[in-house]
């Protein structure tokens, strides 16, 4: 059995092996104008974090007639594990679940509201439908759309209700 201290090289090695560590964040590439006299700055594109946005979605589902009471009884489970949903409209074979997402992008938003449905179907006991309809628009379209009139009326009630 072999007994060194952690990290020392074998025996009869004159080297030590090193090993890369990630630089911090605030770790600057260049360095100190004293160390500059003959060197060339190392630049790198500046990776900025993706700025997340809000994304308001609507979701319609739809499939065979299922009892007015199964149907809320999944949509108030659906809203109680996911408490951003705002509001869902729904009958025995349609419902619409509007709420808000933070994403990076649309095509991230929409990823998450077409995945919503079956991934909470068994969870929350929802009926077997089908997504019917998708609209994702951003913060901004969204409060246009109200204070023009002809957009979706702020979700009030908030909750689960019938059409």
């Amino acid at each position: 059995m072999r007994r060194a201290r952690p990290g020392a090289p074998p025996r009869g090695t004159a080297s030590r092996a090193l090993t890369s560590v990630g630089a911090g964040a605030d770790f600057d590439r260049n360095p100190l104008p004293s160390d500059t006299a003959e060197r060339e700055p190392v630049t790198t594109a500046k990776e900025e974090s993706p700025q997340s946005r809000l994304w308001h979605i609507t979701l319609s589902v739809s499939g065979a007639e299922t009892p007015l009471a199964e149907v809320r009884r999944g949509l108030e489970q659906l809203a109680h594990d996911h408490p951003f949903l705002l509001t869902s409209r729904y009958a025995g074979d349609h419902a619409e679940i509007r709420y808000w997402e933070e994403a990076r992008d649309l095509h991230d938003a929409a990823a998450v509201a077409l995945r919503l449905w079956g991934e909470h179907r068994s969870s929350a006991r929802l009926p077997p439908w089908e997504i019917v309809g998708l609209e994702v628009i951003d913060r901004e379209t969204y409060h246009l759309r109200v204070a023009e009139g002809y957009g979706p009326p702020p979700a009030s009630p908030v909750g689960v209700h019938p059409y």
